[in-house]
């Protein structure tokens, strides 16, 4: 431990530095209600106790479950089950034989934290703009960054276009439509269903109290620039990066061109992008009504001319990169997921019959979307169009076969993850790049469930996913930076890697295990189950790279274990 923890956790970092990976917990910590379970490699021990951080007395007893062998990672395990501890505090747990947890909380409050550092993470990824976490995190700063931006031969224009605003998508310094689209869409739907939950929460943004929650005033940096990405037709391009990545360094330092970069063949602008662009600009237009009706008004027309292209150009593709360009591709062959979800997103914000007739017409083709395995990705993304049309107040024959696929989903995750050793909802052929991500969006799925028809099992379920992701897993580490006592430290991520800080920049999610092995670290390190697989490495991208799509759900997630503010 370096001496800073010591100054921020005085009370924690003296039980901690006893810690031992083989008792997993939640870092954070757990909600006074809800279940709390530890999960502790099988030894000789069969009983735990849960202490007191402050004076070491003993406030909990209980025995070890019976062992359970758990083929993802290649472990024996026993939960310890304290369920029955609903004192607000600060613990530890302890087995004998075997050792000491690291310090966790139990508190109604026990994620407010975490939310805030999570969903601050975003400011910290802006692009365009000088960047200063402030006093809270000195030192974490960058200078302006990307100021220098221009049509690419790829886009059919040419000549200098903008460069402002937006998110730096991942541990590099691209922006990606598609990318920006199921995590500004996400967002966005966490305020819609969590508002009274993270309405006060402020951000110590550059813009806080401007009488707009900070939340939204984060979220509109990005869509200002998604919306800069669209062209007077009403056609999107696909993103907006240098024509290859740079190396680590600061964002300032990067002096590459951003280019705005198309398809490389007539019409030059995509399909998927475009509708995807539809989809989050209606929902901002709903969103932002009550701050800014005029903002709102804008993102609205704007995404009824997306919504015109995209049906006029429904198979403009973006499959690869179009020559000398070398970023991401983010290639999706099919668009028909981006048009469900834009035209659901826009029925609910217009009421316009042709929205509604274009989403009956095509909900049933893909219905099976919805489905307890492969929760939704950026490139998968007819579940959100789903889930939007099922909030409606009236039911229809549409909605009620749409909520009936979402619960019955739902009801089989919540029996998956029941069984599952760890208390988590993913599967053996979960643990791929961004893996982390897929847990966090099972956990969306379940709380979008529990929206459609609330259901306990749902709700514990989502927050048994969150658990995993805050430490309760078989590297005992906490995969959120700056939360708990034993979090990742070395994510690939250029600003954390080019500044003179010792420690990451807060509140990003890592990647988490991928079994695919599909960086060169990760190819010289030994074959391991498939939820052992992570090198908490810069180099590591494909295990320990940090990026919004997955960032966003993690957010979503905490809002949902915030408690109501009634």
């Amino acid at each position: 431990m370096r001496l800073f923890w010591r100054v921020l956790f005085p009370a924690i970092t003296a039980v901690a530095s006893a810690a031992t990976g083989d008792v997993r917990v939640d870092q954070a910590g757990y909600l006074p209600t809800m279940p709390k379970i530890a999960i502790v490699r099988a030894g000789d021990g069969i009983d735990f106790t849960v202490r007191s951080v402050s004076g070491n007395s003993i406030v909990y007893r209980g025995a070890l479950s019976a062992a359970v062998t758990d083929s993802d990672s290649g472990e024996t395990v026993r939960s310890a089950d304290f369920t029955g501890l609903e004192r607000e505090g600060k613990y530890y747990l302890e087995v004998p034989g075997t050792g000491k947890s690291w310090p966790f909380e139990i508190s109604r409050n026990v994620y407010r934290r975490v939310f805030y550092l999570a969903m601050r993470a975003f400011y910290g990824q802006r692009c365009g703009t000088a960047v200063d976490l402030g006093s809270e995190f000195p030192g974490y700063k960058h200078a302006p960054c990307h100021l220098t931006g221009a049509y690419h031969v790829s886009s059919g224009k040419q000549g200098e276009h903008s460069s402002a605003k937006g998110w730096h998508d991942a541990g590099d310094y691209g922006r990606y439509v598609v990318n920006s689209g199921i995590t500004t869409g996400t967002l966005l739907w966490t305020w819609e269903l969590f508002a009274d939950r993270v309405r006060n929460v402020s951000l110590n943004l550059p813009e806080t109290g401007n009488k707009i929650p900070d939340m939204l005033n984060e979220i509109r940096w990005n869509l200002d620039w998604m919306l800069s990405m669209q062209d007077a037709d009403g056609g999107v391009w696909h993103k907006q990066t240098s024509e290859k990545f740079s190396g680590f360094i600061m964002p300032e330092a990067d002096k590459l061109v951003s280019y705005v970069i198309g398809s490389g063949t007539e019409p030059f602008k995509t399909t998927c992008a475009t509708a995807d662009l539809a989809a989050v600009a209606a929902i901002a237009g709903r969103v932002y009504k009550p701050f800014d009706a005029a903002y709102a008004q804008t993102t609205t027309e704007a995404a009824r001319r997306a919504w015109m292209w995209a049906t006029a150009h429904p198979q403009e593709l973006f499959r690869n990169n179009p020559a000398g360009v070398a970023t991401g591709a983010y290639g999706d062959s099919n668009c028909s997921d981006e048009m469900l979800w834009a035209s659901a997103e826009l029925w609910r914000t217009t009421r316009e019959d042709t929205y509604q007739q274009y989403f009956r017409q095509h909900y049933r083709d893909h219905l099976e979307s919805i489905r307890p395995v492969n929760p939704p990705s950026w490139a998968n993304v007819a579940p959100l169009g789903l889930w939007s049309y099922a909030f409606r107040n009236d039911r229809d024959e549409t909605t009620a076969v749409i909520r009936k696929a979402a619960l019955e989903a739902a009801g089989e995750i919540v029996a998956r993850s029941a069984a599952n050793a760890w208390r988590i909802s993913m599967t053996r052929s979960d643990y791929v790049w961004g893996s982390n991500g897929v847990a966090a969006s099972y956990g969306m799925q379940l709380l979008v469930a529990n929206a459609i028809k609330p259901d306990p099992r749902f709700v514990k379920a989502a927050v048994d996913n969150l658990h995993y992701l805050l430490g309760r897993n078989s590297l005992s580490l906490s995969w959120v930076t700056w939360v708990g006592a034993n979090p990742y430290r070395h994510p690939h991520h250029r600003p954390s890697g080019a500044d003179t800080n010792q420690e990451p920049w807060p509140g990003l999610l890592s990647g988490g295990p991928n079994a695919r092995r599909q960086d060169p670290a990760m190819q010289k390190s030994p074959e391991l189950p498939p939820a052992r697989m992570y090198l908490d490495e810069q180099a590591s991208y494909a295990t320990n790279e940090i990026a919004i799509n997955w960032q966003a759900p993690l957010v979503f997630v905490l809002a949902g274990a915030l408690p109501d503010s009634k």
